[in-house]
């Protein structure tokens, strides 16, 4: 059974940094693109990061770029996103995601396996 499970999520304030966590189990994930959407209450969900399974490619939103990144360490199976500088607007449901792809994409429907979600709430 494969199952992604997220952590890290919390309350912070407007400017601080948080590191969620999704560790990942029941199927290899080496190879694969793995990804974080988010979602906010009455929006849809968005695409934030995306990488590649060597992690020497990667993908970010505009509205994140330059203050989150996304990793992950392959031999504990996990990938993590750094968030610094974080702003309201971040506000939402942190959701890791993993394809069967090898190639990263922004797009929800190309992966296949979801973790359950993680509230990031930003104070201003």
């Amino acid at each position: 059974q494969v199952e992604l499970v997220e952590s890290g999520g919390g309350l912070a304030q407007a400017g601080d940094s948080l590191r969620l966590s999704c560790a990942t189990s029941g199927r290899t994930f080496s190879t694969s693109a793995l990804a974080w959407f988010r979602q906010a209450p009455g929006k849809e969900r968005e695409f934030v990061a995306a990488g590649s399974w060597s992690g020497s490619s990667t993908y970010y939103a505009d509205s994140v770029k330059g203050r989150f990144t996304i990793s992950r360490d392959n031999a504990k199976n996990m990938v993590y996103l750094r968030m610094n500088s974080l702003k309201p607007e971040d506000t939402a449901v942190y959701y890791c995601a993993a394809s069967r792809r090898v190639a990263p994409s922004s797009t929800p429907a190309d992966y296949e396996y979801w973790g359950q979600g993680t509230q990031v709430t930003v104070s201003s």
